[in-house]
């Protein structure tokens, strides 16, 4: 009995750790002055059950940390398609890094990291890749690269303008 109790605890755990480390596509959109804002998709979580935040990385192509901020696990808040986290953060008073400017042309990906709601299957961890262009006039704007990201008109997403 205890040989079989040994091998079904093993794929319980396995099988948790699974769902539990699942990865989504995180989705990046251009906010206020044109700085990039960071957020999940829609449908990832409806009322009462969008993760919790927990953290955000913004790294470079090489993986040198860019920028990140975390929240204490005691003051977390849901996140939701609805609200987007600026690169560089407005909370002062929550635990960062200092950001390092962006640059236009140069590729950089983002992690944000949650915990699932209670009885929810969203994924801990999105993930996307994105760069910053300077559209006609000027006016920076950022770009989602890969994973089925397109521009505005349909086109496949790049880094060049």
């Amino acid at each position: 009995m205890k040989l079989l109790l040994i091998p079904l605890l093993s794929l319980l755990v396995a099988s948790q750790a699974h769902a539990a480390g699942r990865t989504g596509l995180a989705e990046v959109r251009t906010g206020a002055n044109g700085i990039p804002c960071f957020t999940i998709p829609a449908g990832e979580g409806g009322t009462g059950s969008a993760p919790d935040f927990e953290a955000i990385i913004v790294s470079a192509a090489g993986g040198a940390v860019l920028w990140r901020m975390s929240m204490p696990r005691e003051r977390t808040f849901p996140v939701s398609a609805a609200m987007c986290i600026p690169y560089a953060g407005r909370v002062q008073a929550l635990p960062q890094t200092p950001a390092a400017p962006l640059e236009n042309g140069k590729l950089y990906g983002v992690q944000i990291d949650t915990r699932p709601a209670r009885g929810g299957r969203q994924p801990s961890r999105y993930l996307a890749r994105f760069c910053l262009l300077r559209a006609p006039g000027g006016q920076p704007r950022v770009r989602q690269i890969g994973a089925g990201a397109r521009t505005e008109n349909g086109a496949d997403a790049g880094c060049s303008p």
